[in-house]
């Protein structure tokens, strides 16, 4: 799993510097995962993800932004608590869910907001 940083988040994801309105830059789908080193919730969902990024490699990314080092990105989308996960279709509205979501409700909610067409 990648690690975005700002730069890399604003050209791999959204570019939010240069445009008002959600576009969206990947090639793949993506879910990012907000974390903290401090958050045990994140702890649990780290290796789940780490699953996922496996059975889905090639069809979504799965990228990961530490908010203690990523300040402004986690301002940006007015991250509040942790872990919160971004899903990001290609097209269409990204979707923000909060806290540790067990695998299965991971899945779903790849399959219908990512995978849907």
């Amino acid at each position: 799993m990648e690690h975005l940083t700002k730069q890399t988040f604003l050209e791999k994801v959204f570019n939010y510097e240069k445009n008002q309105e959600w576009k969206f830059e990947g090639e793949l789908p993506c879910l990012i995962d907000f974390y903290a080193d401090w958050c045990q919730p994140c702890k649990i969902v780290a290796p789940i993800l780490e699953e996922l990024s496996k059975e889905y490699a090639g069809k979504i990314n799965i990228y990961q932004i530490d908010t203690e080092d990523q300040t402004e990105l986690a301002a940006a989308f007015g991250i509040r608590s942790i872990p919160s996960l971004l899903f990001c279709p290609k097209d269409g509205q990204p979707q923000m869910a909060m806290g540790a979501l067990p695998k299965e409700t991971l899945k779903q909610a790849i399959n219908d907001v990512l995978l849907k067409n």
